[in-house]
């Protein structure tokens, strides 16, 4: 039961710092979907078609700095005793952006390149931690930063639930545990939108906190 605990608090945690990340550089970073990058394909193809410059390909980049943080996660992970290392690296990751943010801003030297750069860096953060979901599967509930699959999963529990009740106790479990990853993601992309737009980027250095805060609570299990 404890070890069921541990595992709804990560997964609450890691689906809450998605949504919160995706939402905080899309609000403030050009509409960049940092963990759900194929998102980006959207964004680029309407900002084509509405005639934007050539800053609309750049959402085209996030799909190589995602392939490479995951192959990057791998490699990490092969090497790594603590399995959740890759959460570390994805702390500083985002800690150094937020406060590369603060710093570029207090400099005066917050260019629109700077402002790319901060958001690929967390791009590339949330590609190691789709590498932790997938290599580490028994950690969560499922799919941290990207909620389709979720979703799918939740109203089939909830049709069951709907046509037989809560007999049986399976279903029951999985639709709590889908809700868990709605719920954070939901609750992450809610604070992230405020938070993204009266703080920017920088409000990035909150979840590269609380990724480093799990990893030393980890790090001995």
């Amino acid at each position: 039961m404890e070890l069921q605990k541990n595992i709804g608090y990560v997964t609450l945690l890691l689906t809450m710092i998605a949504g919160y990340c995706d939402t905080v550089t899309f609000v403030a970073a050009d509409s960049i979907f940092s963990a759900h990058v194929t998102g980006n394909f959207i964004v680029f193809a309407y900002q084509i078609i509405k005639g934007s410059d050539i800053h609309a390909w750049i959402k085209l980049l996030t799909f190589p700095v995602f392939i490479v943080a995951v192959i990057t996660g791998g490699r990490i992970a092969l090497k790594a005793t603590n399995r959740y290392t890759l959460l570390f690296w994805e702390g500083i990751l985002l800690l150094v952006s937020g406060i590369a943010s603060y710093v570029f801003g207090y400099m005066e030297i917050f260019t629109e390149w700077a402002m790319y750069t901060v958001a690929m860096t967390t791009v590339f953060g949330m590609g190691l931690q789709n590498a932790f979901g997938k290599l580490y599967s028994k950690e969560t509930h499922g799919p941290t930063t990207m909620m389709t699959g979720n979703v799918t999963q939740a109203a089939l529990d909830l049709g069951n639930l709907l046509k037989n009740g809560c007999k049986d106790p399976e279903v029951v479990i999985s639709f709590k545990k889908q809700l868990v990853t709605i719920i954070g993601f939901l609750i992450g992309c809610f604070l992230g939108a405020i938070a993204g737009k009266l703080f920017g980027l920088g409000t990035l250095i909150v979840p590269g906190i609380a990724m480093i805060i799990c990893y030393l609570y980890h790090r001995n299990n």
